[in-house]
């Protein structure tokens, strides 16, 4: 199938928008700006471009972790399918940006971010957990036998780093989000 996927860096400009769908499915939506920057000989300075809006979409238990991990103001790469949508406003035809997304994240390049594991929510559900997650998970309930996966490959914590020094890491150089 011949789909059209994109990443888009910008800005979170809305907080997470959480409902229910049909069968109660979760869905979680928010909008992205996203302003290229380029330096203008001429002028001798940074000039902003055309800023692009995009309407982000996740569903299940993405939708459940992206509404409790995304505010207002933060830097966010976003990658997933691009849609469009065109309606009619009362000055003419409009069209929307839409990404349903495979992937939500903080742009690390513009921030610092914390990660805690989603796997103990119990609103998500086996279909939910990607086959990292369930190889943490498989090893925490005590799975053995052949089909026992070693998920210390998987842990997300940097090499030499105990979890509880994420937690203490100094937090005074942080950026103040950008509306």
């Amino acid at each position: 199938m011949n789909e059209l996927t994109i990443t888009v860096a910008g800005w979170a400009a809305t907080d997470v928008r959480l409902f229910k769908g049909q069968g109660d499915l979760a869905i979680a939506s928010f909008r992205v700006a996203s302003t290229p920057r380029y330096f203008d000989r001429d002028k001798g300075t940074w000039v902003d471009g055309v800023t692009e809006w995009f309407t982000v979409r996740a569903f299940r238990g993405a939708a459940i972790t992206i509404s409790d991990s995304i505010r207002t103001g933060m830097p966010v790469v976003v990658t997933g399918r691009l849609r469009t949508s065109t309606w009619e406003a009362k000055d003419g035809p409009r069209v929307d940006h839409l990404i349903d997304a495979t992937a939500v994240g903080p742009d690390c390049m513009r921030g610092v971010a914390t990660f805690r594991r989603a796997t103990g929510d119990a609103s998500l559900t086996e279909e939910d957990m990607s086959p990292a997650a369930s190889a943490i998970a498989a090893s925490k309930e005590g799975a053995a036998g052949d089909d026992a996966v070693d998920a210390s490959s998987f842990e997300t914590e940097p090499p030499g780093v105990e979890a509880d020094g994420l937690d203490a890491l100094d937090r005074e150089d942080e950026p103040e989000p950008v509306p």
